[in-house]
């Protein structure tokens, strides 16, 4: 299970100098990247904000690639590469992105990029304990730079650049800072992980996507297509409660955690119910408290979940109604939630009328309104954004809208609510998504148009005639050049 909360925040760049007993040839395969990059405007989503410009770190992997993050390269106009103490940069485009897991690769049409360049190898999850050196590009500086650091902690972490995934992560007391991100963490000359975020308020601490995230990334996109982690969109609880093992008549000498919800996903539904007991996942035992044991560490069971392919099926062992059964629950990509997760690649969606801004409902909305975005929105929205799918599916709206702002005009002069409120109906029809707004503005004929917000008995009322007369004059007035992005 998904959830939009987090505090991690992305790192975008490199290190503190440290010194490196790394070969030469190591060195000469990590990438600088330089990345100029414009992002929408979510609350008012036909505008773009300034073009900035941004860093990061990367390294070359077999098959004329570069390796880094997808944070680094996201809504990026331009990407500029250079080697290892060369002066010039060279343009590169984005083949694979994974916004999901934070990798992508890029590639350059100029050959003589990868000339002299040993393709860095993959090698396995470090220990606990073990001594690893980061590689990058530290911000306000263009040399390459080291840091020798600890695992300090294997386990699942949230991914901030996607916001609503967590995978299996590496902790390292290495002082991975901004500028560092997409950088190789190297143990013994082989890559072991990609150095991708840190914690506010944390000191010395940082954190890299280990190999088995990697390797299920490239192994995914080796048919040239991402598709992204699969997801049969269980939350699993941990079972400690003694008193609750016996009235599930489970037996002593089991583990086992509890499906609290389950996602509406068809082909799990047919499959798992809710209450239902995971001892079993692709043959690996579960823990009382929701953990299996991972190579030597003990981590979220939700890490054998994403071991598979989507597509593949996924066994289980369960107990359910006081009996042992053999399942296996088909896995496939949940797109569903990208709403409450970071969005990128697709420009937002809006439609304007009378100087009203409608926007589905998102996570990228809500942070508009500054960084206490969760004590700034209402309850009702972010209950609506990240629980109502699970609590009450038949009842959820495909896409919740809301009124994003309202562009101040004599037509819409004495509105009550003026932004970030969610539409329950427009003229009478029930809103499950912006096509519902256009439509139901567009084929009413009564003399007003009335919104009703979700807010009991709350509503808004424009002057149809009015309306039709001056919706031009406001779209030229704030610049905008369309009504609608659909």
């Amino acid at each position: 299970m998904r959830r939009i909360f987090c505090i991690v925040f992305l790192l975008g760049g490199a290190l503190w100098c440290a010194g490196a007993d790394a070969p030469k040839w190591v060195e000469r395969s990590v990438v600088h990247i330089t990345t100029f990059i414009q992002m929408p405007v979510w609350d008012a989503p036909w505008r773009f904000d300034q073009v900035r410009k941004a860093t990061g770190s990367g390294f070359v992997i077999a098959g004329r690639r570069i390796m880094t993050n997808a944070h680094v390269v996201s809504w990026a106009k331009e990407i500029l590469v250079k080697r290892y103490q060369d002066s010039r940069p060279v343009a590169a485009k984005v083949r694979f992105i994974a916004h999901d897991c934070d990798l992508a690769i890029l590639e350059t049409d100029d050959p003589a990029f990868f000339e002299g360049v040993a393709p860095l190898k993959f090698g396995t999850l470090p220990k606990v304990r073990s001594t690893v050196v980061t590689h990058g590009y530290p911000a306000g500086g263009e040399q390459i730079s080291y840091t020798r650091g600890v695992v300090s902690r294997i386990d699942m972490q949230n991914y901030s650049h996607i916001g609503n995934r967590s995978y299996l992560t590496v902790q390292t007391d290495a002082a991975i800072n901004p500028g560092n991100s997409g950088g190789p963490v190297i143990q013994d000359d082989l890559v072991v992980g990609v150095a991708f975020q840190g914690i506010r308020g944390l000191e010395n601490t940082g954190f890299f996507i280990p190999p088995p995230v990697i390797e299920h990334f490239l192994k995914d996109i080796a048919d040239g297509t991402y598709d992204g982690f699969p997801d049969c969109g269980l939350a699993l609880v941990p079972l400690e409660n003694p008193a609750y093992r016996r009235f599930l008549k489970l037996p002593e000498n089991v583990g086992g955690a509890r499906v609290d919800q389950m996602l509406p996903i068809p082909g799990t539904a047919k499959v798992m119910q809710v209450d239902d007991v995971i001892l079993q996942v692709a043959g690996v035992d579960v823990a009382g408290d929701a953990t299996i044991l991972y190579q030597g560490n003990r981590v979220n069971a939700g890490v054998a979940f994403d071991a598979v392919q989507a597509g593949e099926n996924l066994p289980l062992k369960i107990w359910r109604q006081g009996r042992m059964a053999d399942v296996s629950v088909p896995m496939a990509v949940y797109r569903e939630d990208r709403a409450e997760g970071n969005q990128y690649d697709v420009l937002p969606r809006y439609f304007v009328k009378g100087g009203l801004v409608f926007v589905p409902l998102s996570l990228d909305y809500l942070k508009t309104l500054g960084r206490d975005w969760a004590k700034e929105s209402s309850p009702e929205l972010l209950y609506e954004l990240g629980f109502a799918s699970v609590e009450k599916p038949d009842k959820k709206r495909k896409e919740p809208v809301v009124l994003a702002t309202v562009l101040a005009h004599p037509v819409n002069a004495d509105l009550q609510h003026r932004r970030c409120t969610l539409v329950d109906k427009v003229n009478g029809v029930r809103i499950d998504c912006l096509e519902d707004v256009v439509k139901a503005f567009e084929s009413g004929k009564t003399p007003f148009h009335v919104v009703e917000f979700t807010l009991k008995g709350e509503f808004e009322c424009l002057d149809r005639t009015e309306v039709e007369r001056v919706d031009a004059e406001i779209l030229k007035t704030y610049g905008i050049q369309k009504d609608r992005r659909l």
